[in-house]
Order: structure tokens, then sequence, then C-alpha cells
């Protein structure tokens, strides 16, 4: 086990991408934090499926968009093990919009949820961490790199994620602190069905970019997690991993 005994939040979790982490990373031995903001019931799930696999998790509600939350976010990770050692920084929330459509609000909520909470959430997590340091992961996309028209914000977004672990990785190093960014290319989740986006247009125009010639699946960015998280990147820092099918 990579993560035995290793204790881990990962915000957003309920669902999708961070769902797939919090699992893999139970299956690895970490006593997982699965966090949401309003769905009690997949996240309560999520926990449900790793207890009945012989792992350890809870759910904790919080708004990450609100630093409130952040802080009681972590107050509660504190009682329940009394330690942390790994950040993952899923939580985002995107809109495809135009120019036109950008209200303050919907930056806002881009900004606040896949932005201000990786920085705030670093920040309680540093102070958790102990002498032997710790991990943070950031997921990222390859829409930070290569943005489409109608993803004015959240691509301005994922590329300030990119730059967070640029930062964070020398400022925190001396304290042996490992912080490294996954860029996920289009993956298969609840959001992105919601979307509508499985066997949409924008899903034919991925597929036909990505030479392994499918979209991801939540298990595919949380195999890179626990590795990144684990003993077996620990000369590893500051460092985009692309997890896209070769999706560039």
């Amino acid at each position: 086990m990579k993560l035995k005994d290793k204790v881990a939040v990962i915000t957003g979790s309920s669902k999708g991408i961070g769902a797939g982490i919090a699992k893999e990373f139970a299956r690895e031995g970490a006593k997982v934090v699965v966090n949401y903001s309003s769905s009690k019931e997949s996240a309560d799930k999520v926990v449900a499926e790793i207890t009945q696999n012989g792992g350890t998790a809870i759910a904790v509600q919080a708004d990450i968009s609100k630093i409130a939350d952040i802080k009681r976010l972590f107050e509660e990770v504190n009682k329940a093990y009394g330690r942390l050692d790994i950040l993952v920084n899923n939580a985002s929330v995107w809109r495809y919009e135009m120019l036109g459509d950008v209200s303050e609000e919907t930056f806002q909520l881009q900004v606040t949820t896949g932005l201000m909470a990786h920085i705030f959430c670093a920040q309680h997590a540093v102070a958790m961490f102990g002498e032997d340091g710790g991990s943070i992961i950031n997921l990222s996309s390859t829409i930070s790199l290569n943005p489409l028209p109608g993803t004015l914000i959240y691509g301005a977004v994922k590329a300030g994620v990119d730059s967070i672990a640029k930062t964070l990785a020398k400022e925190l190093g001396p304290k042996n602190i490992r912080v490294n960014t996954i860029a996920p290319g289009m993956t298969e989740s609840e959001g992105s069905t919601a979307d509508g986006r499985p066997g949409s247009a924008m899903e034919k125009f991925f597929l036909d970019r990505t030479p392994l010639g499918r979209i991801g699946l939540p298990i595919d960015i949380a195999k890179v997690a626990v590795f990144l998280a684990s003993e077996d990147a620990a000369w590893i820092t500051g460092e985009r991993v692309t997890v896209a099918g070769g999706l560039l």
C-alpha cells in the first residue's frame, strides 16, 4: 500500500475525478476526507464504498469558495485524524460562455472555487503537515495551455493553477512539501454527462485529437495522483503531468 496510514483531503470528491481519487487513495491505505459542497448523498455513497472495502473515510461538508468553510474543513480534519499528509485540490467550477456572456457572478464563482480555494486550502494544509512534510496535488486541465472559445475564465483559472504549483514548489521545498499538478483531458464524470458532452461535437473534437482514441476515466487520473502523493515521487515537485491520452 503506497499511502498506508497517510491522511488525505480531496476537495470536491463526492463525484467524478475527485471521487475516483478518494477511492484509489483509500485502496492504497490512506485515511480519506471526502469533501463536498452540496452533494451529501453522493459523498456518503463514496464513503460507504470505501468503508465497505475495508478503507477509512469521512465526509465533510464545506463550500470552499468561502474562506470560513475552508478553515472549518481543516478543523474537522484535525478533530478526526489529528494530522494531514496529502491535499488534493480537485474542486472546480466551469461555465462555457463567450466573452459577451461573462458576468461578475460566473467570474467570481470560477475564480473563488478553482483558484482562490487552491491557495487557502494549501495554506491550511501546510499548517497541518508534520516534520516529514507533505504532498499537494492540484488539478488543472489541458485547457490551461490550449484554451478553446468559450473557456475564457476557466482557462485563465487553470493557467493560474499551473502557476501555483510552480511557485509553491519553490516556496515549500525547504519544508519537504512537494507541489505538483495533474492536467486531465476530457474525462468521464457526472459533470460531463450533465453537460451533455458524451456523444457531442465537443467530445468528437477531443477524440479526434487524442491518439489513444478515448476519453479519460477517473481511475486514469487517480492512479497518477497516487504516484505523485507517494514516496515513488519523492524527488518530483513543481511538475505538471498531462493525463490525456496524448492530447496536447
